[in-house]
């Protein structure tokens, strides 16, 4: 057994800052040194700055060629065949034609492999950005702004349409990137903790079902218009109802045998994921056989299938962005920024976590920033990493980067050489893609009774994330989860958890008195500890708590001793017209001792008369007054000293410290001393710059343990813990 014995007197600061610990001696740099020493320039300097900037080359020069290329060369192939299927379908939950999904699934990734710091993620098209983006695209080039003109069919021009929700999206992108740039070279990195998990993951469990709902009309094949905005959900889901019974049953038909075949290879996939060397294809299997079953059945000319349709062969020139239509984005590309950062950052460091790598924020952020402002002059739309992908491009043996790599060359093979070949894909394929690939977002719901089990503030905050998301659209929906979080923060500071601590006997820990059998509350000693910090939102809710569990109130003792003491002038005076006899007069103050129901204190000096008596008796007068003043001489309070338990306290702001000095005053006033337990080094610096310390209280009622303070105030109160009254 291990045993650790120390002998030292009883610490308190006044002590230790005067002769424990000294301040090492510092000069302070000036502005001037600061501002240079950041700007300074060395080899060892730049050369830190550029592998910062360009993480592939801290790897690359020593890449194994043996070990990894075999498992990268499969990955690259395994994942791009999945890039290809579902780059064309969230285009259509972006609102663009599909061939803008094969851009942003071969720009971007080529730029993260050389930028990202994280080897495992897959970057790309994502099914809740592609649908933030849609809704943006729709708000912004509603159907109603393109009319046909000189025609008297009803209905608008869908080229116009899709061009002008092009530029959007491309514009938006365009912010998005310039934002997470702006983020990163500031070293915002840290923004993403504001997204709790159980929020990201309410979050994303409602985009589910915004996207699930946005697929049924194209699953179904029915006509309807796209909504976007607060209770879009209810709108489409009553404008497809509207017309069920237009519904193109081949489309249908087509969509429900996609489904099953995913669906069962995805279950086989997962079953069977150690036996297999690489997962079943099965979104680009559906792809190239729906498109031959289209093409020889004629499905668009025959039965009315909605087809992807044009696929321009070859890459778009650079071009540059309306930047006329910004103001109109900024709050949803802050929106997509945010989020987009996050899917990312939580995934890239899951994979270092497991594969014992550092990923950096920073640089994540500079990465995203980098892949999708550059690569919105050639046509695409913001994109993050996708889970579905990420997972292939790792369970296949991806190493590094370099699987990326390959991924998007095979996307750039189809957009150069192939890309025709998809033009008979039924969009109900892509639908189908789509809604077999949102199942893992909806297995999230199973967060809720693990959550209700663990934490019920994390609940709620997954359940506001999800309605609200839900009803007021993935923006709105957004800013009311993450301030919804932040309230539940101030929460739990307004509403600590406050206990009185006891001693465990014969050793220095102290515990919850009420909850733990062991630990004994000290004789005249209450030991406070409230788990938060103290600041002008609690300061008072601190105060109140305190009071509360010490039983000790100044403002009511106080009151009582001014009764007391009227009682006393009032006997006082009687006494001297009083012919009571000793025994009447000793009921009559037994009786006033058990109306007050409090101890006494001393009179002050003025009180204290010896009454003479008309018949001349002044010994016995005195005899009398002696007797009734040993009753006033109980203290006021069986408890003289009170410890602040302030390990748990971070920080304390100014109105804080006004408070807690205001106690110990407070307290004074009724002989209680108050004295502080557990403060860090940090917390001290900040009391004093806050002049914190200053009569009447000063550092030597501050201790560095509780114990320190606990011996103190049984060596202050010993007189009194041996007085009968205390006893």
């Amino acid at each position: 057994m291990l045993v650790y014995q120390v002998e030292r007197r009883v610490f308190d600061e006044e002590y230790i800052s005067s002769r424990l610990l000294h301040k090492k001696d510092r000069t302070p740099k000036t502005v001037g040194q600061r501002v240079a020493d950041q700007f300074r320039c060395s080899s060892g300097r730049a050369k830190s700055v550029v592998l910062s900037l360009l993480p592939i080359l801290s790897w690359l020069p020593s890449y194994p060629v043996k070990e990894y290329l075999l498992g990268d060369v499969v990955s690259g192939l395994s994942t791009g065949v999945m890039q290809l299927p579902q780059g064309l379908a969230y285009a259509l939950l972006a609102a663009v034609p599909p061939v803008y999904g094969l851009y942003s699934s071969f720009y971007p990734v080529l730029l993260y492999t050389f930028f990202g710091t994280s080897r495992h993620i897959s970057i790309g098209t994502f099914a809740v950005i592609s649908l933030m983006i849609g809704g943006v695209a729709v708000r912004e080039a509603p159907d109603s702004m393109f009319p046909l003109n000189g025609t008297n069919v009803t209905g608008f021009d869908v080229d116009a349409r899709d061009a002008r929700r092009v530029q959007v999206a491309v514009a938006l992108t365009t912010l998005v990137g310039l934002i997470q740039l702006f983020l990163g070279v500031l070293r915002f990195g840290f923004v993403a903790i504001y997204l709790t998990e159980p929020l990201v993951r309410g979050f994303t469990t409602a985009a589910a079902v915004h996207v699930c709902v946005s697929q049924l009309k194209y699953f179904f094949g029915v006509k309807t218009k796209r909504f976007s905005g607060p209770l879009s959900v209810v709108y489409s889901l009553i404008a497809v109802f509207k017309d069920i019974t237009s519904t193109n049953i081949t489309t249908l038909i087509v969509g429900l045998v996609c489904v099953v075949f995913l669906y069962g290879v995805k279950e086989i996939n997962e079953r069977f994921k150690k036996k297999l060397p690489i997962p079943i294809p099965g979104e680009i299997i559906v792809v190239i056989v729906s498109t031959g079953v289209s093409y020889g059945m004629s499905l668009s000319e025959n039965y009315q299938v909605d087809i992807v349709g044009n696929i321009p062969a070859g890459l778009q020139p650079p071009t540059v962005p309306d930047f006329s239509i910004l103001p109109n984005l900024v709050a949803d590309a802050v929106a997509i920024a945010v989020v987009g950062f996050s899917m990312g950052i939580s995934l890239a460091k899951i994979f270092a976590l497991k594969y014992g790598y550092s990923v950096d924020g920073n640089q994540e952020l500079i990465a995203l920033g980098l892949c999708n402002f550059v690569s919105s002059f050639f046509q695409t739309f913001a994109i993050t990493c996708s889970m579905s992908r990420s997972l292939v491009q790792e369970s296949t043996g991806g190493k590094t980067q370099i699987a990326g790599l390959l991924s998007s060359l095979l996307v750039l093979l189809v957009i150069v050489a192939i890309g025709f070949v998809f033009r008979p894909l039924p969009q109900t394929v892509l639908a189908a893609i789509i809604m077999v690939n949102l199942l893992g977002m909806f297995k999230q719901v199973r967060d809720i009774p693990a959550l209700w089990r663990t934490s019920k503030i994390e609940l709620t905050i997954w359940v506001v994330a999800f309605v609200a998301s839900v009803l007021l659209g993935l923006d709105f929906g957004l800013l009311v989860a993450i301030g919804f979080a932040l309230l539940t923060v101030i929460y739990r500071t307004q509403s600590p958890r406050s206990v009185i601590l006891g001693q465990i006997s014969d050793t220095g820990l102290y515990c919850d008195a009420d909850e733990y059998e062991e630990a004994a509350e000290c004789s005249g000693i209450k030991i406070f500890h409230s788990n938060s910090s103290i600041y002008f939102a609690n300061c008072d809710l601190y105060v109140n708590s305190l009071k509360q569990k010490t039983g000790v109130d100044p403002t009511r003792l106080l009151a009582e001793r001014k009764s007391q003491r009227k009682h006393a002038k009032t006997r006082s005076g009687d006494k001297k017209d009083s012919s009571q006899s000793p025994a009447q007069k000793k009921s009559t103050v037994a009786k006033l001792d058990m109306e007050l129901g409090v101890a006494h204190e001393v009179l002050d000096e003025a009180e204290k008369q010896v009454d003479v008596l008309s018949n001349g008796q002044v010994a016995e007068a005195q005899a009398e007054s002696d007797s009734e003043e040993a009753r006033f001489l109980q203290p006021l309070c069986s408890v003289h000293s009170i410890i602040l338990d302030f390990t748990p306290v971070n920080f304390m702001d100014s109105v804080g410290a006004k408070a807690i000095k205001a106690v110990i005053k407070e307290y004074a006033a009724i002989d209680v001393r108050v004295v502080l337990a557990g403060c860090s080094r940090t917390l001290l610096s900040d009391l004093r710059t806050l002049q914190f310390f200053n009569e009447p209280v000063t550092p030597d009622i501050v201790f560095p343990t509780i114990h320190d303070a606990v011996l103190h105030c049984k060596q202050r109160g010993g007189a009194r813990l041996s007085s009968p009254a205390v006893q």
